[in-house]
């Protein structure tokens, strides 16, 4: 045992009046393991439930974040104190370096304090689906710094946390699991404008991924210069492969309008030749 004691007191590191021993580096990696083990602990009480849904999932998820950056702060300090470090004087005695620190890295704590906002608020939340600068985007992790997303192309994006926090976003999972979706389309004039409207909306009820088909509208949205403009209302739970859906339906709809010889109208233009004769001398 004094064998023992006299190895965990050996002095590994010296400057000047500071020394590190043996037993600071053993009670650090004691912390390190302890925090894992608390951690791993803490994740199996959140996760203890196999029926979680995907919103909950997501509010859990954002709870486990937050605890396990502020047991990792924790223990980081307990590790600094433990090598004899003073984390107050450390942190008065470079504060000048702090402050240089933080303008070099303005930008990545503004992104760690919108990571922050993101897993407290949760308005945002792991499964949600985005629009972010026109790209839709199904949020997998949030991180304290970046959060990751998979766009419809199925290619992983990495998103700053302060472009989610001060960027216009869609959230199209917000409210309810149906979103309204439209479809635009012109057709010629002298259509059969009653037939249109019901094309459009059978078009939709066809499609499997339309849901409460009886909401499905079709509508005259007002007269072009060369078509009459329609659109089609309906409503879908499938707003990550929208784009899909709606490419589905469109098929649908130009199929129906060539069976009753509806014709999608294109922009025309009238050129008037005008022929001049000049007399000769």
């Amino acid at each position: 045992m004094q064998a023992i004691n006299e190895l965990l007191d050996r002095v590994i590191f010296r400057m000047g009046d500071y020394s590190l021993k043996l037993l600071a580096i053993v009670n650090v990696l004691l912390i390190i393991f302890i925090t894992l083990i608390i951690l791993w602990f803490i994740k199996k009480m959140l996760f203890r439930r196999s029926e979680i849904d995907e919103h909950e999932k997501g509010n859990i998820q954002a709870i486990y974040q937050i605890l396990r950056y502020i047991g990792w702060l924790i223990a980081f300090g307990l590790a600094l104190e433990t090598m004899g470090i003073k984390v107050t004087l450390l942190l008065a005695g470079s504060a000048a370096l702090l402050v240089g620190i933080g303008l070099g890295l303005q930008q990545t704590f503004n992104d760690v304090i919108s990571g922050v906002i993101l897993l407290t608020e949760r308005s945002i939340k792991i499964g949600d689906v985005l629009e972010i600068d026109d790209d839709v985007v199904k949020i997998q992790t949030i991180g304290i710094r970046t959060s990751k997303g998979l766009n419809t192309d199925n290619i992983s994006i990495i998103i700053p946390n302060s472009l989610i926090t001060t960027s216009k976003v869609i959230n199209w999972s917000h409210q309810s699991d149906k979103t309204r979706f439209r479809i635009d389309v012109g057709v010629a004039y002298g259509s059969d404008v009653d037939k249109v409207i019901k094309i459009l909306e059978e078009s939709a009820n066809e499609h499997p991924e339309v849901y409460e088909r009886e909401l499905a509208e079709g509508r005259i949205m007002g007269f072009g210069p060369s078509s009459i403009d329609f659109q089609l209302l309906f409503f879908s739970k499938n707003t990550f492969r929208i784009g899909s859906v709606k490419s589905d339906i469109r098929r649908i709809i130009l199929r129906k309008f060539n069976e009753n010889n509806i014709v999608i109208s294109f922009p025309q233009l009238d050129v008037h030749l005008k022929s001049t004769s000049k007399s000769l001398p």
